[in-house]
């Protein structure tokens, strides 16, 4: 049997006729490292039941990131362009800077150019010129937060005059750095250059602090942002517990996806109550959350509670129809939102309540790298510069069962990845909360 649906295959500009300038090797046991050939290829799903039988066929399987033998591009007639959109996220410089490096150092190219604020850069009424990026240029960036290129949201969708842009500029190829709405105007682009027939590989390497990303394990940013978040969750319990009946409520990132607040949870261990987008919860009622926290509080004196941006919009008063820049509906606040029904709650019963709210989702999103996401992010752009390298185009660079690998950007963008409520991760949150497993009535 089967069981994939999905197809990996990744389009390639044209053959690979010329040598590449990473000498390795191509033999087994002469204790060098070996290049990667498109054979080399992994599983996704590695779930097996005994006696099941699997047939593997080539697009089924997926491709291996890495350094191949032969590449298509002449380095010395490369332009390539890095540009870093929608909102900040740890480790972007990071990223940058290994892209740079790499196609410095390890394939000679020497003209590398990074492109200002997001896909605004390429647009004519901005007016924004090129950046130059170079070692001494980016050498030191990954030690700072942001962008050393800025971001902004939107204007993927100006896909013709973009693409105008790349030609004007000779550039053929392009590395795009941002999450779902970056990664969809990306695909849009490969195929405006597809249609025009021009020789031009388009490679993401995606960005989500939420960890949404559809075949993509982890997302560069993640794990310095539940690192961050957990800090202030500690702060947030030793202000409840110094209070009576104090109740620390902490906001964090996660629009559709709740991965950091249930991480969180699990990083701190002082969180009772975690509440994400993909399980919906009732306020009253004798199993909402409000009576649940009433028994909270008269048991222990004190609670935490970590709620996801995106969680509870239902009770917000009216559903939003407006939408951001990047395609992405825009939200009620459901922190201050809870704050204010917290209070009012416990004022109608007459019970004495010490509520801290913090939001600390700009202080994560602006802070530098950790060490593990440094390495992380330094591993994405330089397995992005030897696909490009090679050829590859309309794909991701992702890590997947421990290897790094190529997506089709398709695939990656088809549709959002979410906490399964019936999976492990969920599981082991209520585990470690004592939460109710569903807050419904």
């Amino acid at each position: 049997m089967n069981r994939y649906e999905h197809d990996f295959t990744i389009p390639i500009l044209g053959p690979r006729k010329i040598p590449s300038p990473v000498h390795l090797s191509k033999h087994t046991g002469d204790m060098m490292a070996n290049y990667v050939t498109d054979d080399d290829m992994v599983i996704f799903d590695i779930h097996a039941h005994p006696g099941e039988k699997c047939v593997y066929t080539e697009k089924h399987l997926i491709e291996c990131a890495g350094p191949r033998e032969r590449i298509f591009f002449d380095p010395d007639k490369v332009h390539a362009a890095v540009v870093t959109c929608g909102g900040l996220c740890p480790g972007l410089n990071d990223v940058i800077r290994a892209v740079v490096m790499a196609l410095w150092y390890q394939y000679g190219v020497r003209r590398v150019s990074g492109v200002r604020f997001g896909y605004r850069g390429f647009l004519p009424e901005f007016n924004l010129p090129l950046m130059s990026l170079k070692p001494d240029t980016v050498s030191s960036i990954h030690s700072k937060g942001g962008s050393i290129l800025g971001s902004s949201r939107g204007k993927g969708e100006r896909t013709v005059e973009i693409v105008d842009r790349l030609e004007a500029e000779s550039i053929n190829m392009l590395f795009t750095i941002g999450g779902d709405g970056t990664q969809r105007g990306t695909l849009q682009l490969a195929e405006e250059v597809e249609r025009r027939g021009l020789n031009i590989a388009v490679v993401g390497i995606p960005k989500t602090i939420d960890n949404d990303l559809s075949f993509i394990s982890k997302s560069f940013g993640f794990e310095t942002a539940v690192s961050e978040a957990v800090k202030a969750v500690t702060r947030a319990h030793v202000e409840a517990d110094a209070a009576i009946n104090g109740v620390g409520l902490v906001k964090l990132m996660g629009r559709e996806a709740g991965f950091i607040a249930a991480y969180t949870a699990l990083g701190s261990r002082d969180v009772n109550f975690v509440l994400v987008p993909e399980l919906p919860f009732d306020l009253e009622g004798d199993n909402g959350l409000l009576a649940n926290l009433e028994r909270r509080l008269k048991a222990r004196g004190h609670a935490v509670i970590v709620v996801a941006e995106g969680a509870g919009q239902e009770h917000l008063e009216a559903a939003s129809t407006e939408y951001d820049a990047s395609g992405n509906k825009k939200l009620g606040d459901i922190g201050l939102f809870l704050k204010d029904r917290l209070k009012a709650y416990f004022d109608a019963k007459k019970f004495e309540v010490n509520l801290r709210y913090i939001d600390p989702s700009y202080i994560i999103r602006a802070t530098r790298a950790n060490p593990i996401d440094s390495i992380y992010c330094a591993r994405l752009g330089t397995a992005a510069v030897h696909a490009a390298m090679a050829g590859k185009t309309k794909m991701l660079i992702s890590q997947v069962n421990d290897t790094f690998v190529h997506i089709p950007t398709e695939l990656a963008t088809s549709k959002r990845n979410c906490i399964d409520p019936q999976g492990a991760l969920w599981r082991i949150v209520i585990e470690a909360t004592g939460q109710p497993y569903i807050m419904r009535n």
